[in-house]
């Protein structure tokens, strides 16, 4: 979308530089990505920029016009943590990069969600890209590192001495993301803690390091309080529904209450227009819309070609909604003259004394297949895999 600087990259582009900056984000993070990256970033315009700030501020504003009682409506029965807060720490949201029926490429909302994403690594993988094509800082982030630091530092360890704080996660070794938990580490002083590992005592946890005990006062939440029941063998060291003495880095709750369920109420130019299933009107034909389960993660669940005959079969209709398709633009030229596709996904962090959230990162996948998801790719393809966008000047 940028044509210079696509030019440019490509042309300087080799198979070496590519290993190099896989091999820098390895050093960097002490750990190799468990996911595909992408070899290229994306390119994206000014006036691109724009429509993807104005969608996300119609987003946030409408989000924070609802009823506290609306999005609690959201958490299941079962999964409710006490101690709710009154935003969440995190809000990130996905949008398509699609053409519309004018020709104009233009956002168009894929989902949005109030949990942590790959904040650290996304930080690291953009300045690396900087390290291994020079060219790129022109047009890198604006934010200082210093600047994007306090941020994070501010909102996940807060007053308290990192010691106190920890990245809360299932196995988190076993993780495709755990490079970002390693990096985080490294940008915070705090550890990362398995779920299993956690110690509890009357209404405070601890965890071990070093044969020390440690009291937790701060948890980066990363663990999908959802999929709990769907993991064997994982004996957790407190129940998250416990009222215990604990600060949420983000409250589990908003996990639900920021997801899928919102997407029916949302109206906007770049929003799609969603139902739940339960509500679906006659007058829409099935054959526009795409099947999502409210609380699925990582694309599972998803069906991009529903019928009537898959969608009577389903008990819990409320727990699923219909949204209608979206058509990806393959708009991003690889070295064989080949075109991917890709979504890009904005990362904002929400501090508790301010009303609106911060923008601090972007976080680009890119695909040549039919879903726009890492462990959707085609073995043998390039420009596909997670990647980070790059905006042009005014």
């Amino acid at each position: 979308m940028i044509p210079k600087y696509r030019k440019q990259f490509n042309q300087e582009f080799s198979q070496e530089k590519y290993e190099q900056l896989k091999d820098r984000l390895a050093q960097k993070g002490g750990i190799a990505p468990a996911f595909r990256i992408s070899e290229s970033p994306l390119f994206l315009t000014h006036e691109f920029k724009n429509k993807l700030l104005d969608a996300s501020n119609s987003i946030i504003d409408q989000i924070k016009e609802l009823p506290a009682e609306t999005l609690y409506k959201a958490v299941p029965e079962n999964c409710r943590v006490p101690n709710d807060t009154l935003q969440p720490h995190f809000f990130t949201i996905d949008f398509g990069i699609c053409r519309s029926e004018n020709g104009a490429i233009e956002p168009q909302l894929i989902e949005l969600q109030a949990f942590p994403s790959l904040y650290a690594f996304q930080k690291t993988f953009e300045e690396t890209f900087c390290e291994v094509y020079p060219f790129l800082s022109e047009i890198r982030n604006k934010m200082p590192d210093d600047e994007f630091k306090n941020h994070l530092k501010k909102l996940i360890v807060g007053d308290e001495n990192p010691e106190n704080v920890i990245l809360l996660e299932i196995f988190p070794e076993k993780q495709k993301t755990a490079i970002d938990f390693a990096l985080t580490e490294k940008l915070l002083g705090i550890k990362t803690v398995c779920l299993t590992k956690v110690k509890k005592e009357g209404r405070k946890l601890f965890y071990e390091n070093d044969g020390q005990l440690f009291e937790i006062k701060r948890i980066y939440n990363r663990v999908i309080f959802d999929e709990l029941d769907r993991i064997p063998d994982v004996k957790a060291g407190f129940d998250f529904r416990e009222d215990i003495d604990v600060k949420w880095i983000t409250h589990p709750n908003w996990f639900f209450k920021i997801s899928k369920f919102l997407l029916p109420m949302l109206k906007h130019d770049f929003v799609p227009k969603s139902y739940f299933l339960h509500e679906f009107p006659e007058h829409e034909n099935l054959e526009n819309f795409v099947l999502k389960p409210l609380f699925s993660f990582a694309g599972s669940g998803v069906n991009l070609n529903p019928t009537k005959e898959i969608t009577e079969t389903i008990i819990d209709k409320e727990n699923y909604i219909l949204q209608r398709k979206v058509t990806y633009e393959p708009i991003f030229e690889d070295i064989n003259g080949e075109f991917s596709k890709a979504e890009i996904r904005l990362l904002y962090v929400w501090h508790e004394d301010q009303e609106r959230p911060i923008l601090l990162e972007n976080l680009g996948r890119m695909t040549k297949a039919a879903m726009v998801n890492v462990d959707f790719n085609k073995k043998d393809a390039i420009w596909i895999g997670s990647s980070n966008a790059f905006f042009g000047e005014e």
